[in-house]
């Protein structure tokens, strides 16, 4: 598995289920809410400074997922993906990457055929069974509850810059 996550330049992660909790949040008038974690946001912007570029493909589209890429320096947004394969294929040649320079994070079928295609695949735990079986690892924590953090510092970890992110919080 580690071998996999050495090779990860671009990494990309679908939202609903995975940068949240999954659940769909609406006020009275009909504004959506999400529910963003901030260890994630944080594992995101040190797996940035690592040198890996991030993506975002999402089949749903939303302002707030926009604000959050930003806030993050994300700077590929894919939304209203309903066919993610060809999104992914048009975002990695866009990007001069292959599917072998690549990781996805997502957590139901509709992931499938991304997770499928790059080299590193990775899903919550609470992914339907079938989407697990297509993982080459399974976070321990919940979308939305640190998962994209944990993804992260694994990626960190097997290419060996997680310390050097970590450095300045313990000097």
């Amino acid at each position: 598995m580690l071998e996999r996550a050495q090779t990860v330049r671009l990494m990309i992660f679908d939202v609903d289920g995975v940068m949240t909790d999954g659940g769909l949040y609406y006020t009275d008038s009909g504004e959506e809410l999400k529910a963003f974690n901030a260890l994630d946001g944080h594992g995101l912007k040190m797996l940035k400074q690592s040198g890996v570029q991030l993506a975002i493909i999402s089949g749903r589209k939303s302002k707030l997922v926009e604000h959050r890429a930003r806030n993050l320096g994300i700077d590929h947004l894919v939304q209203g993906a309903h066919d993610k394969r060809a999104s992914f294929e048009a975002l990695i040649a866009e990007l001069g990457f292959t599917p072998e320079q690549c990781g996805f994070m997502g957590d139901d079928v509709i992931d499938l055929p991304v997770m499928r295609r790059v080299h590193f695949a990775i899903a919550v735990p609470d992914s339907p069974t079938l989407v697990r079986q297509h993982a080459h690892y399974v976070t321990g924590a919940r979308g939305g509850h640190g998962a994209v953090r944990e993804a992260c510092e694994v990626i960190m970890q097997a290419q060996g810059t997680l310390d050097a992110q970590l450095a300045p919080y313990l000097a």
